[in-house]
């Protein structure tokens, strides 16, 4: 038996045990982390970047393929003006916004509650099945084909709205500092040709169909029906190709490390990850929980209750939220300005069948001339210099050429629009606009929420500033609807474009409230100390 000063002895050096068993296991984990950020450039990371890009890719495509598609439908099921009327067009545009919104607070949360790898896939899976549903919607006595539409494409929201916060998050987590912003952008920048994509088949089929629309009777229901529906359908092809890899993306060490708190596990997987690209689950593997910061609701509280990190998420939220108001805004409704300064519009009598067929062939002519021409230069133009100009600078470039364009584009509306070349110089500032929109604040204020917070709330955080940024777009589409028409159809296009313009010069000032995240670990951004962030092993259970 052990004598009183033994025993003393022993209770005196367990702190000392304690505090050095704490010291080890938080520089491992530091160690692990340094390890992430300074890895080379890998094929790992191009994956990463491909399965991230091919869902981006997906979303754009769904979400502004309908703004074409409401063009079609018009012919078939609209019953005035063979035109769908202002609230079943807002009903199908507005729809998807909404799911998304739900979908980016929802995944949001369940990444970072049940892991990024558990909810990746999830959604893509939501997704094709909403494509595919919207496709084959049919009309019936008690049943509107419109509202079918609406149904589905909120339910595609849902999916495409996790999409955000997930890809934006994984591709953070495994990314290297030094090419962070490049990695992001180049998967966010798919979305550009997404819209590339949607325009480029609405081009081919309208073709495809030509004959057959020309042949029919006017409004050439029937060779339009089949004309939407490919439209639509064809966007799950991108969706089913990417599944697979969606699911064997493995778990982020960040999220092993810090949410589920298995130092163990999580070293293992970035030796893994990084020296061969390949994940291995050992379910016979030790498990080595640590002693670190939990998410719960108080401490959900606790920090965001600090200015230093409330201000970053007002920051974040509101950028988006003001960005969307122009964004989607302008990206659902393109056809509807196209048509207002009658750029490309059709040729002979409007009850005609060959009139059906040049509209809806300009019609998709147009966005394919906004997307080479503004939409995939600015996203690349972005990728060049994001990891050396920084996000805060790109943004506040952005906003500040946004608010002239728009003010241009508004208050000289009337006497652009008076002339042929004033008409095409209003199709170059348009397109400037969408140029300034992706070489700006739509990629920075996809980038930086994923970068921002600390890893037990940067999912959710994420999916906060992303859903911001659809409220914006709702309040966009609803307002659009409500104010377009207001003196004469499409006659307040020009004050629409002044209100973009109050909400660019808005967003110039949320951008100062935001961090300059460039070449800084996430960790460093997360404002948190990492000397002695991890507490010990932690307590059996």
């Amino acid at each position: 038996m052990a004598s009183n000063a033994e025993q003393l002895s022993d209770h005196e050096s367990y702190p000392e045990k304690v505090q050095s068993s704490s010291t080890v296991l938080d520089e491992r984990r530091r160690a692990a982390l340094a390890e992430i950020d300074n890895a080379p450039f890998s094929w790992f990371h191009v994956k990463v970047c491909l399965v991230a890009s091919v869902g981006f890719f997906t979303d754009a495509y769904d979400i502004f393929a309908i703004n074409i598609a409401a063009t079609m439908l018009g012919y078939v099921y609209g019953h005035t003006g063979n035109q769908l009327s202002s609230n079943q067009s807002l009903g199908i545009k507005v729809a998807t916004p909404v799911g998304n919104l739900v979908g980016q607070l929802l995944f949001g949360w369940l990444a970072d509650i049940l892991g990024r790898k558990r909810m990746y896939g999830v959604e893509l899976i939501i997704m094709i099945i909403a494509t595919f549903g919207q496709a084959l919607a049919g009309q019936a006595p008690a049943v509107s084909i419109i509202g079918v539409i609406v149904v589905w494409r909120f339910i595609m929201g849902v999916g495409i709205g996790g999409d955000y916060p997930l890809s934006a998050i994984i591709s953070s987590e495994f990314a290297a500092k030094s090419s962070r912003g490049r990695l992001m952008t180049a998967v966010f920048a798919a979305q550009g040709w997404g819209q590339f994509a949607a325009a480029i088949v609405g081009v081919i089929v309208v073709a495809a169909y030509k004959d057959a629309i020309l042949k029919a009777p006017f409004p050439a229901a029937v060779p339009v029906d089949y004309t939407w529906r490919l439209l639509i359908g064809l966007g799950c092809v991108p969706g089913v190709i990417a599944l697979y890899f969606r699911l064997t993306i493995p778990e982020t060490p960040r999220f092993t490390m810090d949410i589920e708190r298995n130092l163990q596990q999580a070293s293992a997987d970035i030796d893994n990850v990084l020296a061969t690209g390949k994940f291995v689950v050992d379910d016979d593997a030790v498990v080595q929980r640590v002693k670190a910061p939990k998410a719960s609701r108080r401490d959900f509280a606790a920090y965001f209750s600090k200015w230093q990190n409330l201000k970053v998420l007002i920051g974040t939220s509101y950028s988006w939220f003001a960005l969307d108001i122009a964004f989607y805004g302008l990206g659902l409704n393109s056809a509807i300005i196209l048509t207002a300064i009658k750029f490309g519009s059709p040729t002979g009598a409007a009850n005609t069948s060959h009139y059906v067929y040049e509209n809806l062939y300009n019609v998709c002519v147009g966005n394919l001339i906004l997307s080479v021409a503004g939409l995939i230069p600015g996203y690349w133009a972005t990728f060049l210099v994001i990891d050396r100009w920084g996000r805060k600078p790109v943004q506040l470039m952005g906003f500040i050429m946004l608010t002239i364009l728009f003010a241009i584009m508004g208050f000289a509306y009337d006497k652009l629009n008076a002339t042929k070349s004033g008409t095409n110089a209003f199709v170059f500032l348009y397109c400037l606009a969408n140029f300034f929109q992706n070489f700006g604040p739509n990629t920075t204020t996809f980038v930086i929420p994923g970068e921002a917070f600390p890893t037990r709330y940067r999912s959710t955080a994420n999916g906060i500033s992303a859903a911001s940024g659809k409220l914006g777009a709702v309040i966009s589409q609803v307002g659009f609807a409500t104010l377009v028409n207001i003196g004469g159809k499409n006659a307040f296009v020009k004050h629409i474009m002044e209100i973009f313009a109050l909400f660019m010069l808005t967003g110039v000032f949320s951008t100062l409230l935001l961090p300059e995240t460039k070449q800084r670990s996430l960790e460093e951004l997360s404002n948190e100390d990492q000397i002695g962030y991890v507490q010990g092993p932690a307590r059996s259970e």
